[in-house]
């Protein structure tokens, strides 16, 4: 595994471009199953999830290229409906093959998802929709074998709008015959965006973006070419890093709408941001003020893959702070690495934790317990004095093309380096 050190201290100043959407990527890959030819998807993220998914897909039987940031997917054939369970424990993401190969093969064999180690994340919802669809399903020591002689469509009603629940019924439904409709879908832009690519390819899909999508069933897609959007949390990101160390940035390429969650809290706290539909500019001169309580929603609520970057920005805020995560129950294990840093934070239950600003974190030697995690500890490492080093860094890399890069051309001092690294 690899480490990033960070000599901090320095204000931001620099611009960079965002790369495509992770959370955009990973169901469209998986949705490329449904089409029996090639789909070319441009401005793809070349992250380790990305490469993950295709890993799936040549198991498949599929094949995928690269040239530069253009992925080209060739699923003619599927040899196999069978995803092994070592593809499937390295990432959650690959749930999403269970919808695309049920609606190309009727059926399939998966493993539960594995993933970040961020709390207990059940595919109940999965399961119990795609049953209601006319699918079979047994589930043995952890495998899930599902199949079915045709797919029907009807009506799924959804407890809670799992972005992932909508996206394996919205998979599982494009092939099937007649009319499925779903009540309290996710509204996040990458189900939005699935939406989009399938209608591309020949999908007829009504709703997409709203709480209730309706999916007519079709004999087949076809070849389908589609421009990912910029990646929404890398953006927000890169805002928090100018927020927690000061100075400017100018983000070109940022997805405005999709995170006016975030540019809201940003000002609330004290920074000043200047959007376009060509780039977000963004500077912070003064002390931050604290957030009363910041809550972690479906969107177009504050996001859950936020919360840790902010965490890191009110720990250096003049005050007291409260988030409140709604979406993940084990999203606070940054708290304590933080705290090594010199942050004051109280986790006061598994889902609230109390932020007392400080004026200034020091350099330390902390652990990236997940993505998002650990790309808040990139941020802490740049506002703080002196050197830190942030170890198994490697899930970073899950999410982001090259943080260090970005972050350089925005003025930080960052760079990988071995775990060794004394």
């Amino acid at each position: 595994m690899s480490s990033i050190k960070v000599i901090g201290g320095d204000r931001l100043k620099g611009e960079t471009k965002i790369q495509g959407s992770k959370n955009a990527a990973l169901p469209i890959i998986a949705a490329t199953v449904l089409n029996k030819g090639v789909t070319i998807l441009k401005n793809c993220p070349r992250i380790l999830d990305v490469f993950h998914m295709i890993n799936v897909l040549k198991e498949l039987g599929c094949s995928a290229t690269w040239e530069g940031n253009t992925l080209i997917v060739d699923t003619t054939a599927v040899t196999s409906a069978k995803v092994s369970e070592s593809s499937v424990q390295k990432m959650r993401s690959s749930i999403l093959f269970l919808g695309a190969l049920l609606g190309r093969c009727h059926e399939v064999t998966i493993a539960y998802p594995g993933g970040c180690s961020i709390g207990n994340r059940p595919i109940d919802y999965h399961l119990d929709s795609i049953r209601k669809m006319n699918v079979c399903l047994e589930e043995d020591k952890g495998i899930i074998n599902c199949f079915t002689d045709k797919i029907t469509g009807t009506d799924i009603f959804l407890k809670f709008p799992s972005v992932g629940a909508t996206q394996n019924i919205i998979l599982t439904a494009v092939l099937a015959e007649g009319i499925t409709r779903i009540y309290n879908a996710a509204r996040e832009p990458e189900v939005y965006e699935l939406c989009t690519y399938l209608e591309e390819a020949g999908a007829r899909i009504n709703g997409k973006g709203t709480s209730f999508i309706e999916i007519e069933g079709v004999n087949k897609l076809h070849d389908a070419e589609h421009t990912l959007s910029p990646d929404r949390i890398a953006a927000g990101t890169y805002m928090a890093a100018v927020a927690a160390a000061g100075g400017e940035a100018v983000l070109l390429d940022a997805p405005v709408p999709q995170i006016e969650s975030v540019i809201r809290v940003l000002i609330k706290i004290g920074c000043s941001i200047k959007a376009t539909d060509k780039y977000i500019k963004i500077s912070r001169s003064r002390r931050l003020l604290p957030y009363d309580v910041l809550r972690t929603q479906p969107y177009p609520g504050f996001p859950t893959d936020m919360q840790s970057q902010l965490m890191t920005v009110l720990s250096l805020s003049d005050g007291r702070s409260t988030i409140v995560e709604e979406i993940f129950d084990s999203r606070f294990q940054n708290a304590d690495e933080l705290k090594k840093m010199g942050a004051k934070i109280t986790v006061e239950t598994k889902n609230i934790a109390v932020i007392s600003g400080v004026m200034h974190l020091n350099g330390a030697v902390v652990k990236a317990h997940d993505l998002r995690a650990g790309a808040a500890l990139v941020i802490a490492g740049i506002a703080a004095h002196g050197e830190t080093i942030v170890r198994e860094a490697t899930s970073i890399e899950r999410g982001y093309e090259d943080i260090c890069r970005d972050m350089s051309n925005l003025g930080a001092n960052v760079q990988y380096c071995s775990d060794n690294i004394q």
